[in-house]
């Protein structure tokens, strides 16, 4: 899917567009890939000058396909928990969480953000898997009073450190209130809008969800113009800046057959709670038992990769293979190649060598730290101004 004008896409009804499809092709938009069932622009031109922009100034990507599945009806917080293994109790509304959805084998099924709207108002904002169908279909059987829809909602995000600067400059001084990982109703010259400070680029950034979209294109002008003294680029999720953040990408770094624990994020699993979580049986066991792998990061030698993997390369440790490279990126910032790694337990202390094997290659990689930039996450969550 890669050509220079819409009208050579190609593009048929069975894949959906997003409300900013066209803008984003007038943009300069050059490559799609599809996500969630719907076309999400993954090439502006130059991935490097989309990372520098990202972390220079700003960009505003077109995320509508983190759609949304809306849990409303009197038992809505009782079977929002049902779906995660994260502690719900404190979530107060007009916050955000980071959640995990699991199966009954304690599996992955998806990684959303959570946002509370109202006592008995949720929406998941996906990645790419269907959990609207999967949670329709807990909802059949589970005997609670619940409505499970898909809302006409897609988000765009505005992310870098120009973002707040242009977030004033759309909503107001008052904006720059919004805490890490909370959420406000309002509107912009009547379009309808949830804001949450949230984003998948490690950098400080926003998610405005539109809630009409018919108003879509209106959107995107409005933004870019008011980003415009600020250095605002169009552009798209940046593997570079979410590898070195660390941030994971649901088919990649986890699937339907990792745990929670394998990526060391017990801090999601509470199994101290009253609610009967999907995959809480499996989970204290996994917990009890222990793992045989875990995510760790990598640093690979060699020459610059020249973009993502697109495969899963063999981790080996004198010549056996102990696991696989789960995403891979060279970083211009810290001029190496890094990346993640689910790797045997055994073989995840920092410091540890290791080689990938490469299609054409065999290459050194050590095991290190991760995140490989902002491991405290200042960035993100400092106090706009």
């Amino acid at each position: 899917m890669n050509n220079n004008t819409g009208s050579e896409f190609g593009f048929g009804t069975q894949i959906r567009k997003s409300p900013y499809f066209d803008a984003t092709v007038r943009w300069g938009a050059k490559d799609f890939s599809v996500y969630n069932h719907m076309y999400i622009p993954r090439d502006f031109g130059n991935p490097e000058q989309n990372f520098w922009n990202l972390v220079g100034k700003a960009i505003l990507c077109d995320v509508a396909v983190e759609r949304q599945v809306e849990i409303t009806g009197p038992d809505a917080a009782r079977f929002t928990q049902l779906l995660t293994p994260r502690n719900l109790e404190n979530c107060a509304i007009g916050q955000c969480k980071y959640v995990l959805i699991t199966n009954a084998s304690g599996g992955i099924l998806n990684d959303p953000v959570l946002l509370r709207l109202a006592e008995n108002h949720f929406w998941l904002s996906l990645a790419d898997s269907d959990i609207l169908l999967w949670a329709q279909g807990v909802a059949v059987h589970c005997g609670m009073d619940v409505c499970i829809s898909e809302p006409d909602v897609s988000p765009l995000q505005l992310q870098g450190p120009k973002s707040g600067e242009i977030m004033k400059a759309l909503f107001g001084e008052s904006i720059a209130d919004l805490r890490y990982y909370w959420l406000q109703e309002t509107e912009l010259d009547g379009i309808p809008l949830i804001v949450s400070r949230t984003g998948w680029s490690s950098e400080l950034g926003y998610e405005l969800y539109l809630r009409d979209g018919s108003r879509g294109d209106e959107l995107w002008e409005k933004i870019m113009a008011a980003g415009a003294p600020h250095g605002l680029a169009p552009g798209h999720t940046s593997s570079i800046r979410r590898i070195e953040g660390g941030m994971l990408s649901y088919h990649a770094d986890m699937d339907i057959n990792t745990n929670p624990y394998e990526l060391g994020l017990d801090r999601l699993v509470n199994l101290e709670i009253e609610s009967n979580f999907i995959g809480r049986s499996a989970l204290a066991e996994i917990r009890e038992t222990g793992v045989s792998r875990k995510l760790v990061g990598l640093e690979i030698s060699g020459q610059p990769l020249t973009g993502p993997n697109t495969i899963f390369w063999p981790v080996l440790s004198e010549g056996d293979s102990i696991g696989k490279v789960t995403s891979a990126i060279y970083s211009p910032r810290l001029e190496r190649n890094i990346a993640l790694a689910m790797v045997a337990i055994e073989c995840t202390e920092n410091g540890t060598a290791l080689e990938v094997q490469f299609p054409d290659r065999l290459a050194a990689a050590t095991v290190v730290e991760k995140p490989f930039y902002d491991p405290k996450k200042k960035i993100t969550t400092k106090v706009t101004v």
